[in-house]
This record gives C-alpha cells, sequence and structure tokens, in this order.
C-alpha cells in the first residue's frame, strides 16, 4: 500500500524528517507516536502533498511514485488525510461540500455522479453510525463547530470518501471520552483486508480503541523504535526519554 525509503523533508532551511522509512501493506494500521518536534505532522502533510516541503527520498503508495503528484489526484487515488486542526470555511455548506468531494472521485474513477437524493441517503446513513446530528450538515463547513464535532466531520468525510489509505494527524486531540469513541469506532468499523490506516497520536488512550498493527516510536525525523500496542502502554508510563 505505502512505502517510505530514507525519506528526508525540509521547509523553510529546516531539516525535519531527516531519513524515515516505513511500510504499510494493505489491511494494516500503523501508529505513529513520539514528542512534540519530532516531524509527525510533517510526515502527514508531506504524504498529502501539501507543498512547501523539500523532499527527497522514495514515497511509493500502490506501487507507484507520489513525487510528482498532485493533493487532487492522491486524494482521487484514494489518500485522506484529517487534520489535526480542521479549518472552517465559511459560506460552503458542509453537505455541499461532501457531495462535491465525493463526486470528484468518482468521477476520476470514471463513476457516474451520484444525485442529491442518493447522496443524501449516503450522508444521513454514515452520520447516524457516528451519532452526528444531521443539522451540523446543513451548516457552513465546521463554522461554529465544537472540537468534537470538527473531528468527527473529518471521519464522516472518510466513511463517505472510502478512502484506501487514511491518514490521522492527532484527530484524538482535545476530545472528551464519548467523541474518543465515536472517532475510534468510526476508524474501526472503516477497517477491512484492503484498507490502511497510519494513526498519529501523543497518547495510547486512542489506541486502546483502536488497535494497532504496529506502533512506531518517531524522534527527530526518524522511527527509531517499532513494537505492537504494548509499545504504546510503555510509552504512557516511562515517556520517550529513555528511547533517545
Amino acid at each position: 500500500m505505502l512505502e517510505i525509503k530514507n525519506l528526508q523533508a525540509s521547509i523553510n532551511n529546516k531539516t525535519i524528517l531527516k531519513g524515515l522509512n516505513l511500510t504499510i501493506k494493505p489491511g494494516e494500521l500503523h501508529a505513529i507516536m513520539g514528542p512534540n518536534g519530532s516531524g509527525k505532522s510533517t510526515l502527514a502533510n508531506v504524504l498529502s502533498g501539501k507543498s512547501g516541503y523539500e523532499i527527497s527520498g522514495d514515497v511509493n503508495y500502490e506501487g507507484k511514485s507520489l513525487k510528482k503528484v498532485s493533493v487532487e489526484e492522491r486524494a482521487q487515488r484514494g489518500i485522506f488525510l484529517a487534520f489535526q486542526y480542521p479549518l472552517e470555511i465559511p459560506g460552503v455548506n458542509t453537505n455541499n461540500f461532501l457531495k462535491t468531494s465525493l463526486n470528484s472521485i468518482r468521477k476520476s474513477k470514471g463513476k457516474k455522479e451520484l444525485d442529491t437524493l442518493t447522496f443524501l441517503k449516503l450522508v444521513k446513513e454514515k452520520a447516524s453510525e457516528l451519532g452526528i446530528n444531521e443539522k451540523i450538515l446543513s451548516r457552513q463547513l465546521n463554522v461554529g463547530f465544537s472540537g468534537g464535532e470538527k473531528k468527527k466531520n473529518e471521519i464522516l468525510q472518510m466513511k463517505i470518501l472510502d478512502p484506501n489509505l487514511s491518514i490521522l494527524d492527532e484527530t484524538d486531540s482535545g476530545l472528551d471520552i464519548d467523541a474518543l469513541k465515536t472517532i475510534a469506532s468510526g476508524v474501526n468499523s472503516s477497517r477491512d483486508s484492503k484498507k490502511s490506516f497510519l494513526v498519529i497520536t501523543h497518547y495510547q488512550r486512542l489506541l486502546e480503541y483502536i488497535k494497532p498493527d504496529f506502533v512506531h516510536v518517531l524522534s527527530n525525523g526518524k522511527i527509531i523504535k517499532t513494537g505492537c500496542g504494548e509499545l504504546a502502554e510503555e510509552l504512557e508510563k516511562t515517556g520517550y526519554q529513555k528511547l533517545n
């Protein structure tokens, strides 16, 4: 699904990723943990195609290089990023945003665009699964949403767009326990043998509900340790200092 070899990334003349290697196979869920400033969000940004970074090394998705692939094409090819801080977009209706995004992906794959009634049936079904009040879907995108509502809306987008590779950048930050369980439920119900996930988090608590296949510790731009869920529990107790 995703193969990263010796990835180096710099921005504003500062090198952040310093030779990162990572392989994610179809159906796997990998968690990235690490201290502030270790490069976790930079990795998410680079994989999603955010501009401004100078990059070297190899990043292959489904056997093809992502080096010259735009943000839009990455999304169309099935890469999804849930933001740590979802943006508010005044003037853009949430339902319209979701419908336009989905139909753009369908069109790129040669599929027929969904009509309004079919889409509304789909979004109602997915919103119900996540316990999302349908009223917020008629509001402007993320405008006036609570932190939990914004994060749930990100997972709703993931459920509707049905990506092959989902990157969740600290989606659990600032959530109460009920919202955290909702986010975890949305991820767990989307897992299958073909879909892969990269979950970036500071804390082990999310991984109590989303059981990762692998946990990686990112420090100073490199993965310095890999393990299973027990590694996350260890980090919760001891912190990162002993690993450096």
